[in-house]
């Protein structure tokens, strides 16, 4: 039995099928130098996406990563320059070390190549394109930053990691022609906190897989759950202070009718102790790391994610495409994809009865929650991988025009 009548088939839904056209110009050999390319990763996905739709538009490409999809490793329009790094020890030395091998990698291949396109402070070399999904000069600047909460030895790697980073970041962003924002609350932080000028900034929102989060029907008893509960989801690094699931958890103490499900890995986390001092033990349900995600959201009735500081979340969108209201906050970079009919947002993430509020009104007001799943479900349809593939596309190629202009002229 559904416990979400209201909903209905992807096939069904306004914007599913929305596409766009883009003038297509000079096939371009693409080198893209980046960690990860694959599904089940928020930065490898993108590049996985912008990579397929650059094959489809007759583009050649070359990844340097240290990780790639089997299809594209399969793929003989792509060349791939692997950088082994895995047992270098600690992400700064790994990190590091990439750099300094993907440098060396694009020197060699540097004359037949029309585009480099790269993700953030990644490589030594110079860029045409640099795509941004975290500013670490601004994540060393918030008040949320792991070492102004605890002084420890890991703390304090962490803050030398990240302030190598924003100091390298700021040098090789001023290096490259374009800078791509994952959301303009990133674009703000490029702007005040990195010193880049805004006009060499464009905001291209990350996208959602409509295929395969979209409304359906799932048999909670399957899944050992109650039909006629209200289950919220959370989903989330459970080791992270950031992502506030210490807040969720104390508001949920003062809302008995809702029941909370928590995806993510609990090893090491401190909140199951937390929900068991918190006398929750019966209403949270801890699931663990999984990969069927998609289905878990279609047991859910909500989701709720008040992270204290997220550059875009693109777990808020999947949440969306499948049809559920959204509790979130204003330091999301993804609110700016969110009508206020589809999300309720908190100004400030630390606000625990705001939070209890808004859970309580949605208890109560079944109709406003159908409502919301249906405008969740609208704006969500906007927001496809093909839609920000082109996007991408577009600004490749007028940054190849502007490249080849400008070489003409020197």
């Amino acid at each position: 039995m559904d416990h979400r009548p209201w909903l209905y088939s992807k096939a069904g839904d306004p914007g599913w099928g929305m596409s766009m056209s883009v003038e297509r110009g000079k096939p371009m050999k693409i080198c893209f130098v980046t960690h990860k390319v694959k599904k089940g990763d928020g930065q490898g996905r993108v590049n996985y996406e912008v990579i397929t739709e650059a094959l489809r538009q007759g583009h050649e490409i070359i990844v340097i990563s240290s990780e790639l999809s089997e299809d594209l490793r399969s793929d003989p329009r792509v060349e791939w320059v692997q950088i082994h790094v895995r047992r270098v020890p600690t992400f700064l030395l790994r990190y590091q070390a990439f750099a300094i091998w993907s440098a060396i990698s694009l020197w060699i291949r540097r004359s037949r190549i029309d585009l480099v396109v790269v993700n953030g402070f990644i490589t030594y070399a110079g860029s045409d394109i640099n795509c941004i999904h975290f500013v670490h000069s601004a994540w060393v600047k918030s008040k949320y930053h792991p070492f102004r909460e605890r002084k420890t030895i890991h703390s304090l790697y962490q803050l030398v990691y990240n302030s190598l980073n924003a100091f390298l970041e700021r040098i090789f962003l001023r290096r490259t022609r374009h800078i791509i924002a994952v959301s303009e609350q990133v674009k703000q932080e490029l702007v005040q906190d990195a010193g880049i000028a805004a006009d060499r900034i464009t905001v291209v929102p990350n996208g959602v897989d409509l295929n395969e989060f979209y409304p359906r029907s799932v048999n909670r008893a399957d899944f050992q759950l109650e039909e006629n509960r209200i289950y919220a989801l959370f989903a989330g690094d459970l080791k992270s202070k950031r992502k506030n699931l210490d807040t969720v958890l104390k508001a949920l103490a003062e809302v008995p009718d809702i029941h909370l499900l928590v995806l993510g890995d609990v090893d090491k986390s401190p909140y199951p102790k937390l929900a068991e001092q918190l006398g929750l033990n019966e209403r949270v349900v801890f699931l663990g790391y999984r990969k069927d995600i998609a289905d878990i959201m279609s047991l859910s009735d909500l989701f709720i994610f008040p992270s204290r500081y997220e550059p875009f979340s693109l777990v808020i969108l999947e949440a969306m495409a499948t049809g559920l209201p959204v509790i979130t906050s204003s330091r999301c970079g993804v609110v700016e994809l969110l009508s206020e009919d589809a999300a309720v947002v908190m100004d400030d993430p630390e606000d625990t009865q705001a939070l209890v509020s808004a859970l309580r009104e949605l208890v109560n007001n079944h109709e406003r929650i159908q409502l919301m799943a249906q405008k969740a479900r609208e704006d969500a349809g906007r927001n496809s991988w093909g839609r920000m593939s082109i996007q991408y596309l577009s600004l490749f190629q007028e940054t190849s025009r502007v490249k080849f202009h400008t070489s003409k002229q020197t």
